[in-house]
């Protein structure tokens, strides 16, 4: 357990727990430390260098083996990653002629000639079916033994890896941390908080736990301690069941709730009773998720328990044996019935629900009179809104002006995409623009003003946060919408899968398209050889884990874009398979080396969504030539079967179009509101590093800040979100 919460603080926050063990002379091994670490492009800090230096011998080593074993997970470097031409990105074949190759192999073939004839009888053959397709030709061992070591170069990655307190100290603070977040966590981090918070149950707690989804999973480790949940709603009672069921706290997946035990089904029954006895109006929010309760209610057995009557109301209202009203209902009947002014007023009790309905009233509203209501509505209720909300619906206002031939994106909270036209009728633009204008005016009233803020120019272009939903777990990873840019010569794409009981077979793509969307060309297991790169070759099983590439030469793309992405042909999805990522390396035009080298590794993130073909990110030339990547993590449901490049250009080109011309808050956003608020704010300079404290937002933390300076880097950018 103990290595496993190191596993998560270093992950996390990229910092090595203080190490407990005797003084000593360990400088040798930590310096041995050190360049293992820069083989995988991972440094030490000078300051974890010296307190090294400092421990004895075998602490350092045991720290050594555990954080090498972390960091190399991290850029994807714990697989061994073999490709199907054994020379890639040398001499890959032109793919008729592969293919020809391959026929004329299997047709010389005792065993596999007369199925292959038989084939050729009826005009179809299926590649699947030659031997010597789809599966590695060479050992591991052979493929390292046809490259040449990578020669280091000033562009290959060096993160810096930063001493910590000790490690309960970490654990406690990456708790409290992501218990407390104000944006949601993605499915990964919310399964680190399930462990932290088993961990952290009897020690330090958040003041407050404003998602409901963590603080479902914290119930749950708290149930389990002995202690009282945390109940507001009847909705949390439900999570909580989730959680205790492994269940989707979310809501958005049914949950197949397991035999509880008495004490379980009593701290549920009596939660339910206390929320409804002090607010008997909550008893509404049943409605929303009728079928769960009924299902829950089969599993709680609350005619057992008479003590706790209003527990059994819920269960009633869900059966649709006792009447409820609920709120969105009585909002509804209002729009019905005409009356904006009476659905603002309404509306006003619950300031998160006139918020997410703003366009709506808006476009409903009759005259000036109803819209001015809007408006003083908004302004009224605007502090007791989320700071997340806020700017949600700021970043929202800001892409509802009146253009024509938008497309209308819609993300759901696993990644899952489609596109359509926007065919609704403009905001008036004057109340848009005053919305604006007041929600601007409360995030600067609730961000903080610091003395003194430096800024790295690169982390400018990073979307905010606004739901942790929106970014993959992995290394580099920037939440989505995020532009960052790109630098190097050679853009090479990995993706690696290991199947857990069925044959499958993931394709890595790469789609080429111009300034207006139109397909160029593509990189494919069809298409093995373009002008500007090469595919690695198709490998169509993976028990033991398998690997695809894609070589690209920037300055040889014909195109404006390029869509990498990974489609499933066959087998099991993203989230049944025992493994799953993808990632990207950038190099310079002579490095050569190993197809996968961990130091030129830029960015892996998991692949765990649904659908069938995966979008992680996009690339797009700028006008002045220089490279940027826009962040996608979107999936797409494709076909049960056969997803391929060539059967999705359409979706992709649209759906990028949709991302491309929608424009994310960003951390310039803020970082600009927080200087017209009057902080000083300024560029990061590493040679000028200052000797006291500051606030620092940057892509990497630096070495040589104020041990008290406040640092904002991608691992914790959700306190860059106002409460």
């Amino acid at each position: 357990m103990i290595h496993r919460l190191e596993r998560l603080v270093i992950r996390h926050t990229l910092r090595i727990p203080a190490p407990a063990g005797p003084a000593g002379a360990g400088e040798v091994a930590a310096r041995q430390f050190d360049a293992a670490l820069m083989s995988v492009g991972f440094k030490l800090s000078a300051d974890a260098l010296r307190t090294l230096s400092g421990q004895s011998e075998g602490t350092v080593v045991d720290t050594a083996v555990r954080t090498l074993a972390t960091v190399r997970e991290l850029v994807g470097d714990h697989v061994r990653h073999n490709v199907y031409f054994v020379d890639f990105p040398a001499n890959v074949p032109d793919t008729f002629e592969f293919w020809t190759r391959c026929l004329t192999e299997a047709l010389e073939d005792r065993k596999a000639r007369p199925g292959i004839i038989a084939q050729l009888r009826t005009g179809v053959l299926n590649l699947l079916t030659l031997p010597s397709y789809g599966a590695y030709q060479h050992t591991y061992e052979e493929r390292l033994a046809a490259h040449d070591e990578l020669l280091a170069a000033a562009g290959d990655r060096l993160t810096v890896l930063h001493l910590g307190e000790p490690l309960e100290a970490e654990v406690t603070a990456l708790y409290l941390a992501l218990a407390g977040s104000s944006t949601p966590l993605g499915e990964e981090h919310l399964a680190d908080l399930g462990v932290l918070a088993r961990h952290c149950a009897d020690g330090p707690q958040p003041e407050t736990i404003p998602v409901r989804e963590n603080r479902a999973v914290i119930n749950a480790a708290r149930l389990k301690a002995g202690s009282a949940p945390l109940l507001d709603t009847v909705t949390d009672v439900l999570r909580l069941a989730c959680a205790v069921s492994d269940g989707d706290v979310s809501l958005q997946q049914p949950t197949r709730f397991r035999t509880m035990s008495r004490p379980v089904r009593r701290a549920l029954l009596a939660g339910l009773d206390e929320v409804v006895a002090r607010a008997p109006a909550k008893l509404a929010d049943v409605l929303a998720h009728r079928e769960a309760f009924k299902r829950l209610g089969e599993r709680l057995h609350p005619h057992e328990y008479p003590r706790w009557p209003h527990a059994a109301e819920v269960f009633a209202v869900a059966r649709g044996e006792k009447k409820a009203y609920s709120f969105d209902g009585r909002v509804e009947a209002l729009f019905e019935a005409g009356d904006v002014t009476g659905a603002v007023e309404l509306l006003k009790s619950a300031p998160g629900k006139l918020f997410r309905g703003l366009d709506r009233l808006l476009r409903s509203a009759a005259g000036q009179e109803e819209r001015d209501a809007v408006v003083a509505a908004v302004e009224e209720v605007a502090p007791e809104v989320s700071g997340r909300v806020v700017l949600s619906v700021r970043e929202y206002l800001h892409n509802r002006a009146e253009e024509t031939g938008r497309k209308r994106v819609f993300v759901n909270r696993g990644g899952r995409a489609h596109v359509t036209d926007d065919a609704r009728p403009a905001v008036p633009e004057d109340e848009r623009k005053r919305l604006i204008a007041v929600l601007d005016a409360e995030t600067v009233r609730r961000l903080p003003s610091p003395e003194r803020l430096l800024v790295d120019p690169d982390v400018l272009g990073v979307a905010l946060p606004l739901s942790g939903r929106a970014t993959a777990a992995g290394l580099g990873v920037l939440p989505r919408g995020s532009v960052s840019r790109v630098d190097g010569e050679l853009l090479r794409f990995f993706v690696y899968w290991k199947q857990k009981q069925r044959v499958t077979d993931y394709d890595l793509s790469a789609l080429l398209l111009d300034a207006e969307y139109d397909t160029v060309s593509w990189l494919s297991y069809t298409n093995l050889r373009a002008v500007e790169g090469e595919h690695s070759g198709d490998i169509t099983n993976a028990p033991d884990g398998a690997s695809e590439f894609i070589n690209l030469r920037l300055g040889a793309v014909q195109g404006t874009y390029v869509v990498p992405q990974v489609n499933i042909y066959s087998g099991e999805q993203f989230e049944e398979v025992e493994e799953s990522f993808f990632g990207f390396m950038l190099r310079e035009g002579e490095q050569k080396g190993r197809p996968f080298e961990p130091r030129t590794v830029r960015m892996k993130s998991e692949l765990r969504g649904p659908g069938r073909v995966a979008l992680p990110l996009a690339f797009r030339r700028a006008e002045d030539g220089s490279w940027h990547a826009k962040w996608l993590h979107l999936y797409l449901k494709g076909h049960p079967a056969h997803n391929r490049v060539e059967g999705n250009q359409v979706s992709v080109a649209n759906l990028l179009r949709g991302i491309v011309e929608r424009e994310q808050l960003t951390v310039g956003y803020l970082t600009g509101l927080m200087a017209n608020g009057g902080t000083d704010v300024a560029t990061w300079d590493a040679a000028a590093v200052p000797d006291e404290p500051v606030t620092y937002i940057g892509l990497e933390r630096p070495e040589g800040l104020h041990p008290d300076s406040v640092v904002i880097t991608p691992e914790n950018l959700r306190d860059l979100i106002p409460e």
